[in-house]
């Protein structure tokens, strides 16, 4: 199979291939009439397992991440994003300022209440700079931002913590369904006024400019959200929200302009517009230094594990036969005890190598064909269940194939629950963007498999 995986992939640690054993035995022997007995086989092989380095992902995601986080295992992991604002159509200000004159303008960014990682309250500085050029629908997260942004004239800064310090704990600590202020905690800049008066002056002088998002687009191409100052922690950005504060007034019941009224106008990002995530990996090499014992998973687009399938050896060996069962499991090791520890992602999606740049590309599902999803992380465990319906592809369509490169793949799955079964149905995936940092084992019990297979008496050759 051509490989035209879009990742950089280094593999590393290749363990040994080892032989195969072979077990015979009848089953339904009672049931069945002589001379049609199902004889069925097992046999033992062993999968190789590497570590590859991942330079990009294909991100699409309602979300970003913002920060700089540093784990003594996983290495260094900065992030930042572009985005671009949704604009209704036809949009104006719903009240005109007086005199015509924008007060302030804010950026605010959101993000929920434990969707970190590090210290909270390391201070941190972000930073933001426009977008002059406009961009591409393309989701990868290698991107270069000043290929995008001026670099040269900062719209606005601020320094944080993720933890709001201004906040006492008796209110930071408020349930969430209170609907809280705090329940939803914030990064608030301030930007020029100059912005929201471009904006004010473009709705009066060239209404056209906001009857589609193209032409919106064109107009304000976005905005670049980036860390200059700090290292810690990593936040999860569940919107972002441009804010033009103006006042207004009101009249009276004789007509008279006589109450000022503050009020304000907002554009947000959303699933219409473009949100492009950046992540830089560093720090990982000795992740990629051969070993007996790990291979890794880190996320975002860190480092993925490549399992090699020795199918010639497979198909040779049961030739003939119908394959039954191929049970496939990955045992990871605990997590690391020091503070800030990543976390192991939910789930892994089990891939032909070849195929997972369009498989995200083409927001494509798992068939439980050749790509198969694992069961929620639990007790070390990710399993696959029974994948023996890969074995049969092969057999059916690459009987002359050596072997074959999976890949495991973090993803992110959204679900939704069947109103007639109650049963959950994955309507979803894309690949998993938050940080998480996990070791499967590499050791000959954890890569040792069984593949059970079955052919009926009558078929064995005399």
């Amino acid at each position: 199979m051509k490989i035209r995986f879009y990742a950089l992939s280094i593999a590393i640690g290749v363990f040994t291939l080892s032989g195969c054993n072979d077990e015979m035995g009848l089953v339904g022997s009672t049931i069945q009439p002589e001379g049609d007995k199902s004889i069925v086989y097992t046999d033992t092989f062993m999968l190789e397992a590497s570590t590859v380095l991942v330079d990009s992902v294909y991100g699409r995601s309602s979300y970003g991440l913002l920060g700089e986080f540093y784990d003594p295992l996983y290495g260094n992991l900065k992030s930042d994003y572009i985005c671009q604002f949704y604009s209704a159509e036809g949009f104006k200000f719903s009240r005109t300022p007086i005199e015509g004159k924008i007060d302030s303008v804010d950026l605010e960014i959101f993000y929920n209440r434990g969707e970190w990682i590090g210290d909270t309250l390391a201070p941190m500085q972000v930073k933001v700079f426009p977008i002059v050029k406009q961009l591409e629908r393309n989701f990868y997260t290698h991107l270069n931002p000043a290929e995008y942004a001026d670099m040269q004239r900062p719209l606005g800064q601020q320094v944080y913590t993720p933890r709001n310090l201004n906040v006492s704990d008796s209110i930071w600590n408020l349930s969430t369904s209170d609907a809280n202020y705090y329940s939803n905690p914030r990064i608030k800049l301030q930007l020029p006024n100059a912005l929201g008066q471009k904006f004010y002056d473009e709705t009066i002088t060239r209404p056209e400019t906001f009857a589609n998002q193209t032409s919106f687009n064109a107009f304000f191409p976005g905005l670049y959200v980036t860390n200059t100052f700090g290292s810690g922690n990593v936040v999860v950005v569940s919107n972002t929200a441009l804010i033009i504060y103006y006042r207004y007034l009101t009249e009276s019941s004789s007509g008279a302009l006589d109450s000022i009224i503050n009020t304000y106008e907002v554009f947000t990002v959303t699933r219409e517009v473009l949100q492009l995530n950046n992540f830089r990996n560093t720090d990982m090499t000795h992740l990629l230094t051969p070993n007996d014992e790990y291979a890794y998973l880190k996320t975002p687009a860190g480092v993925f594990t490549r399992l090699t399938l020795p199918v010639k050896d497979i198909l040779s060996k049961v030739k003939g036969r119908r394959i039954n069962n191929f049970s496939l499991s990955l045992t990871a090791m605990p997590q690391e005890e020091w503070k800030y520890t990543l976390t192991p992602p939910g789930y892994l999606l089990l891939i032909p190598e070849d195929s997972v740049s369009l498989f995200f590309k083409e927001g494509k599902m798992y068939n439980s064909v050749t790509t198969f999803i694992s069961s929620q992380y639990s007790s070390l465990t990710y399993s696959f269940g029974n994948i023996s319906t890969l074995l049969t592809y092969l057999q059916e369509n690459a009987p002359d194939l050596e072997e074959l490169h999976l890949l495991v793949v973090p993803v992110e799955v959204n679900f939704q629950t069947d109103p007639y079964t109650g049963s959950q149905i994955v309507t979803e995936m894309n690949n998993y963007l938050k940080p998480s940092g996990v070791r499967l084992r590499k050791d000959p019990e954890a890569l040792r498999f069984r593949i059970v297979s079955s052919k009926y008496s009558t078929e064995i050759d005399d």
